[in-house]
């Protein structure tokens, strides 16, 4: 499935959607002041840490102080003069209580040390209109494990793992205070006036964790690699360690270092282990890269540029032919830039993956699709999980055997690799979208592969260029700074210290990774199960940047 993307679902069951066109109409509602309480504190903020029900608040409960930790319940009441919509209103007076609610909600600004470190304007859809036409008193999560799917709890892990606020709120003594206006998008974003604020200290601190979990684990024989002696900076790994274990890092299940083809770390958590098989979920996109390789090296297919989908398939009898469509290459669906009305970053998108998996046919569900004339083949990326659905068909239908065979010949059993498992689509042909398992010391074996070029002790398994080909900057990746796309394979650059290191990588939804350093001689797996979360790139890319590179590329400490 789309590694980066689905994100967009994750949020979409996390927030209540609503609505609005066949409802009553709302009469706008000023708000009413509840209680004595409530008079006293319009447009104040309560922080709390032990969460005190509203008919129960008092003055006493407004705190100077709270010492907070990753476990920590920890949420805020705020106090509001008017309805939210009321408070809108003043921006677009002429707009109806639905249609502000279809166009704004709170807009939340946080700031830590005095700073300003993150603004949020809540999605639209983030509580009914009825509520925000009448409610003035609001009780909000941020960290509460009672109540995981509320809009405060999405909102606290945005700010703290794609805000700053993990790295801002460091263990000690911290002000944090947060500021709560109306907003609207029209043409343009109009933002109202302050209508909640509140500050507080926050004494940060980390849960203690057992030495046992700390320590690096041991690097036990194996077959599959000779154990490595060179150095690294055991400080940062062991506090790499630290970080998993009070959940900073969160839901990692195994962390694997080759160095020059040697296996160097290996640590495994929350109950995986060196026998575990691993879902990489998009990952195994890669996979089907190596496999086309094999087979154009060996003439099943003539090659991925002359290589069009009319060769393969009768396209006159799927929707939306045209002659656009007949020539879409192979390189083109390696590359994700077919040009298909497909996107897996557009939830309204035609192509997107999550209209594809109902389906009974997938290859028929992308064959289907219509061309998207906003696009140019081998120009314009687009993530299309269809696309290698339709690499993974190709493959079935012209190598011996069938692609599952294949696969297990010319790739696996060459490498040694013999413990895995596919997943299939509904006309159980291999899932080539993802799912593939196999555990964390053969995807590191894999990762070698293209470190050495496409061999493994002495045998050329995937040709030479068509590495190459892979680990290279075949598309740019809009949005993305200086970051590309080879063929299902990821690149983007870390900075360590004043050193760049480019890096090509198989990447999957939930943190997966098999990373190539090819100047550092490095090979780096992630495993991890944080599937459709917000970080779960962010959480991957710090661990490379923050621990791993610089361990490897420091000075020893023991």
């Amino acid at each position: 499935m789309n590694a980066k993307l689905l994100i967009v679902l994750s949020i979409s069951f996390i927030f209540l959607f609503v609505s609005c066109e066949d409802d009553p109409p709302l009469v706008l509602e000023k708000g009413e002041i509840v209680n004595d309480i409530h008079r006293d504190n319009i447009g104040k903020i309560a922080f709390m840490k032990e969460w005190v029900p509203f008919k129960d608040f008092t003055q006493s409960d407004f705190k100077q102080s709270l010492t907070l930790s990753e476990a920590s319940d920890f949420g805020f009441r705020m106090f509001l003069e008017h309805s939210l919509t009321y408070s809108m209103s003043k921006l677009a007076p002429e707009l109806s209580v639905r249609e502000l609610c279809d166009k704004g909600n709170f807009q939340l600004t946080f700031f830590v040390d005095g700073k300003q470190l993150y603004q949020y304007n809540l999605q639209t859809g983030a509580g009914s209109c009825d509520y925000r036409n009448a409610t003035t008193v609001y009780g909000i999560p941020l960290q509460n494990k009672a109540e995981p799917d509320h809009w405060g709890i999405f909102l606290w892990t945005k700010f703290m793992k794609l805000g700053g606020g993990q790295k801002a709120l460091t263990p000690g003594s911290h002000s944090f205070g947060i500021e709560v206006r109306p907003y609207l998008q029209m043409d343009t974003l109009l933002v109202g006036e302050l209508i909640a604020k509140g500050e507080i200290e926050l004494n940060m601190v980390e849960e203690e964790v057992d030495e046992s979990k700390i320590a690096i684990q041991e690097v036990a024989p194996t077959d599959k690699f000779e154990t490595s002696d060179a150095s690294y900076d055991k400080d940062l790994i062991r506090r790499l360690n630290e970080r998993i274990a009070q959940n900073y890092f969160k839901k990692i299940t195994s962390i694997i270092v080759l160095k020059d083809g040697k296996l160097l770390i290996e640590e495994y958590f929350n109950g995986a282990d060196r026998n575990s098989l691993h879902d990489t979920r998009s990952v195994g996109k890669s996979l089907t890269s190596s496999v086309m390789g094999i087979a154009i090296g060996e003439g099943h297919i003539k090659d991925e540029n002359t290589a069009k989908l009319g060769d393969f398939y009768q396209l006159k009898s799927y929707q939306n032919h045209s002659p656009e469509k007949e020539n879409v290459s192979l390189k083109s669906l390696l590359t994700m830039s077919s040009g298909f009305d497909g996107s897996d970053s557009d939830m309204e998108s035609p192509g997107n993956e999550e209209n594809m998996y109902p389906t009974s046919d997938w290859v028929k569900f992308g064959l289907d699709l219509s061309m998207d004339n906003k696009k140019t083949m081998g120009k314009d990326w687009d993530y299309f999980t269809a696309g290698v659905v339709l690499l993974g068909d190709v493959l079935n239908q012209v190598v011996p055997n069938g692609l599952e065979a294949y696969a297990a010949e010319k790739l696996f059993a060459p490498l040694n690799i013999q413990e895995y498992k596919w997943q299939y689509t509904p006309t159980k042909v291999p899932n080539t979208a993802g799912g593939f398992q196999m555990s964390s010391l053969d995807n590191a074996r894999y990762g070698q592969l293209y470190l050495d070029d496409g061999a493994y002790k002495g045998t050329q398994i995937i040709p030479a260029d068509w590495v190459q080909a892979s680990l290279s900057h075949q598309v740019e990746i809009p949005g993305a700074d200086n970051e590309y796309y080879g063929y299902l394979f990821w690149n983007k650059t870390y900075q360590v210290a004043d050193q760049k290191q480019e890096a090509y990588y198989a990447n999957g939804n939930g943190g997966n990774r098999i990373i190539i350093f090819k100047d550092m001689g490095l090979v780096i797996v992630l495993t991890a199960t944080a599937y459709g979360t917000i970080y779960m790139h962010q959480q991957a890319d710090e661990i490379v940047a923050d621990h791993l590179l610089p361990a490897l590329a420091g000075e020893a400490k023991d």
